[in-house]
């Protein structure tokens, strides 16, 4: 009998939605299930995942790039096995407080791919984030880490549980 192997593909402009895919990724092996962990604009081939997760950060009001290639790349491998869809971006406690709904062009690729849900995670803006946007932002005290390793491992949790259920 093999494990349920599940893709994580994040698209990440400074990184801090890629340590949220590794956190789901440590999450969903800590439950048994082979997870691996790519930036989206790595993913060659979904068909040899039984489900797939994919993230992108929050720019603007739109997902990341990556994110929106890889689902438009492989929107039909995609809508024949489980997808869950998540967002990283507001650089605030929003996320923790609410339910975030998606942006209005990840809310169009939940629908095409028949994703099975959404969540937003708080984002990240650091001293380490680069560019001068960043910085400034940084020096009017308005970054930080908000994202919350409880609340991802929860979520990641609750997704292998449906995994392990259906099977």
């Amino acid at each position: 009998m093999r494990s349920t192997r599940v893709l994580i593909a994040y698209g990440s402009k400074h990184g801090a939605t890629q340590e949220i895919a590794e956190e789901i990724g440590e999450a969903l092996r800590s439950d048994g299930i082979d997870a691996g962990v790519m930036s989206a604009d790595r993913v060659d081939d979904v068909s040899d995942y039984d489900a797939v997760i994919l993230g992108g950060a929050v720019y603007a009001g739109r997902w990341h790039v990556d994110a929106r290639r890889c689902a438009r790349r492989h929107a039909g491998q995609l809508r024949q096995r489980p997808v869950w869809l998540f967002s990283s971006g507001p650089v605030d406690d929003s996320a923790e407080r609410r339910d975030i709904a998606p942006v209005r062009g990840v809310a169009r690729w939940m629908q095409r791919l028949g994703a099975r849900e959404h969540i937003t995670f708080g984002g990240a803006l650091t001293a380490e984030t680069p560019g001068r946007i960043a910085r400034s932002l940084v020096r009017q005290g308005k970054g930080g880490d908000f994202r919350n390793p409880e609340r991802i491992r929860r979520w990641a949790d609750h997704i292998a549980t449906e995994l392990t259920s259906s099977t």
